[in-house]
């Protein structure tokens, strides 16, 4: 007991930390402070970030951070039922990439433009399971599962298994049901199978593409299994983004890492 409440305290307070949607979380105070000028942030609130740069590299920017302003638009779109207004997206596409985020040494961060909007929804999840099993492990449960929406976290096998058998959601057309038996990692899942709106008979994923700033139409779902529950999560998001190909070759030259992505029909 005193493990679970550890745990979720944890996430608690990384929630008030790195939501998007509470006007006073620290990752929306530091989008208003840290425009061109660099504003101190938590241990936990740069760890994220620096992850999210790292995947943001290896991905060429498929993930990233600063994509804010577009999933904002999106989120209004799947609302009303109306595409983005063009000549919104493209003024607030200025304003997202990756390479507009300094990190400094000193943990502080700077914003290189103005009207910046960071979102951490591609990593946050990943990052508060692992501090949540890590909450956990302190307090002496080694033998334990945190899941957050897609996102989930294991520790050791449980008593006489080899592993946690995880089922893959939306394995693709006519395959079989596909099982994972995983110890000591994160598995993480992104497509479009919840979150979507259909406009015009085409339907747009919550996933944006930062390069087109467009939600992703391509129905591509991809699971990763990595280390940690932050890098799964940062490398389904980007290998959803660069769809099967090349998101599989991404995910294929990071240490521990594997992947199952596929087209959904």
């Amino acid at each position: 007991m005193r493990g679970a409440r550890a745990a979720f305290d944890r996430m608690t307070a990384l929630d008030a930390s790195m939501s998007d949607y509470k006007a006073d979380s620290e990752l929306n105070r530091l989008c208003k402070t840290a425009a061109h000028r660099p504003t101190p942030v938590s241990r936990d609130l740069y760890e994220a970030l620096r992850l999210g740069a790292q995947v943001s590299a290896r991905s060429a920017g498929a993930f990233d951070v600063t994509v804010g302003p577009l999933v904002a638009l999106w989120r209004a779109a799947r609302k009303s039922g109306a595409l983005p207004d063009q000549a919104r997206l493209a003024q607030v596409r200025l304003s997202v990439g990756w390479g507009l985020v300094r990190l400094r040494r000193d943990r502080t961060v700077e914003l290189l433009a103005t009207d910046m909007r960071l979102d951490l929804g591609g990593i946050a999840k990943g990052y508060a399971c692992d501090a949540a099993l890590a909450a956990l492990k302190r307090a002496g449960c080694r033998r334990a599962l945190v899941e957050m929406g897609g996102d989930l976290v294991v520790g050791d096998a449980p008593p006489g298994a080899d592993g946690w058998q995880v089922e893959v959601a939306n394995p693709g057309p006519g395959s079989p049901r596909v099982m994972l038996s995983v110890t000591r990692c994160g598995v993480s899942t992104s497509g479009d199978t919840e979150q979507f709106v259909e406009i015009g008979g085409k339907r747009y994923s919550h996933v944006v593409d930062p390069a087109t700033g467009m939600g992703l139409t391509t129905r591509c779902a991809a699971t990763v299994i990595a280390p940690c529950g932050a890098l799964s999560d940062a490398l389904s998001t980007a290998a959803c983004v660069m769809g099967p190909e090349r998101g599989k070759a991404l995910v294929a030259t990071q240490k521990g890492c594997r992947s199952l992505i596929r087209v959904v029909e």
